[in-house]
């Protein structure tokens, strides 16, 4: 079959990449440290959920860290969830982010950073490195406060 076959009779899919954004980039907020990001993720997160099931969301940001959009990327079970780490890389190229912050609860309140949750920030933080999407924050989100591994020197 000659390519301008396989064109023409539409056998090969179209991908597009679309990002709708609804303000000017001068009217988005600007993230300037992790309390702000934390106040961030906690207004926008269903708190039905934020003590009941563990979810992963991230902040994507442009390169002066003003507010593309925020996304919910898992929603797991009551002391887990599994990131797909193409799937967060692939809503932050879809939005033209420069940086993001993730963002997960722990529904039990615990405010430490386990063992994994320092992994997967350590795997995320070197693919936005060479994708150049700087990560600039993990944090762990409660009802009652956060934890930023940035902060703390985590990565």
């Amino acid at each position: 079959m000659q390519i301008e076959n396989v064109f023409s009779q539409k056998k090969v899919a179209e991908i597009e990449l679309s990002y709708t954004p609804h303000l000017k980039p001068s009217e988005l907020p600007k993230v300037q440290d992790s309390e702000y990001a934390y106040s961030l993720f906690l207004h926008t997160w269903d708190k039905n959920k934020l003590e009941f099931i563990e979810q992963f969301r991230a902040v994507f940001l442009t390169r002066a860290n003003r507010v593309l959009g925020i996304c919910t990327l898992s929603t797991g079970g009551t002391n887990s969830t599994v990131i797909d780490i193409k799937v967060l890389f692939a809503a932050a190229i879809k939005s033209n982010a420069s940086a993001m912050i993730i963002a997960h609860n722990h529904p039990s309140g615990n405010l430490q950073a386990s063992e994994s949750d320092i992994i997967l920030t350590k795997r995320i933080d070197e693919v936005g490195q060479l994708l150049g999407i700087i990560l600039l924050d993990h944090l762990i989100i409660t009802a009652d406060g956060y934890f930023s591994l940035k902060d703390q020197g985590a990565f």
